[in-house]
């Protein structure tokens, strides 16, 4: 008797090790992200090089005021953290904007960093943006670290600061290249509405 449960016992229970032992099934993942580069690849952009310390996501458009203006200050940003290990990449979600449009727009506006179309809005669901400009900051690990404005420069739609007393953006990635939280990892934006986009876009 022993020994015929031990027959049965003995082969499940290798079966049991060898299912522990094999790789969870993508269908039990997290779902990536995936967004569309200018030339028409299909990317992760969550998936950083080695040697990223942060992923800098600036969501812009074309035609938005705001988000225009904005265009030095990200330079700036570029200038100042890039070459410490902080990685910007120009996120365009507005569907109606064409490739060759996006081009012109890095051009004019001397953009230094990549850039890609967020067609599906699906960089857009996973951080949450609601308007450009916004940005999100993710760590190498798929943390959402900071999302929101740049800096307090617009308090609202059609009333701005003469010059920004908070640089919510800056004070983010110092913290995150210090190993610290960030003090504040939400704050609101002002911009054109995302949304608008989307009923537009198609």
């Amino acid at each position: 008797m022993a020994s015929w449960h031990r027959a049965r016992i003995v082969p499940a229970l290798a079966a049991a090790l060898l299912l522990l032992d094999r790789p969870i099934a993508l269908s039990a993942r997290e779902p990536s992200v995936k967004v569309e580069s200018l030339e028409g690849r299909t990317v992760e952009p969550l998936t950083l090089a080695p040697g990223v310390k942060a992923a800098v996501f600036v969501f812009v458009s074309v035609d938005c005021p705001i988000s225009n203006r904005y265009a030095p200050e990200v330079r700036r940003l570029y200038q100042a953290f890039q070459e410490k290990g902080v990685q910007f990449t120009l996120v365009y979600p507005n569907p109606a904007e064409s490739v060759p449009a996006i081009r012109e727009h890095l051009r004019a506006y001397d953009y230094p960093a990549g850039a890609v179309r967020d067609l599906k809005h699906a960089l857009v669901k996973h951080a949450q943006i609601s308007v450009t400009p916004e940005v999100a900051v993710f760590t190498p690990d798929g943390s959402l670290v900071y999302r929101g404005r740049i800096d307090n420069r617009y308090v609202r739609l059609g009333v701005e600061r003469p010059a920004a007393t908070q640089r919510d953006l800056a004070s983010a990635l110092v913290a995150v290249l210090d190993g610290k939280s960030v003090r504040e990892p939400r704050t609101p934006a002002v911009g054109c509405y995302v949304a608008d986009f989307a009923r537009t876009g198609h």
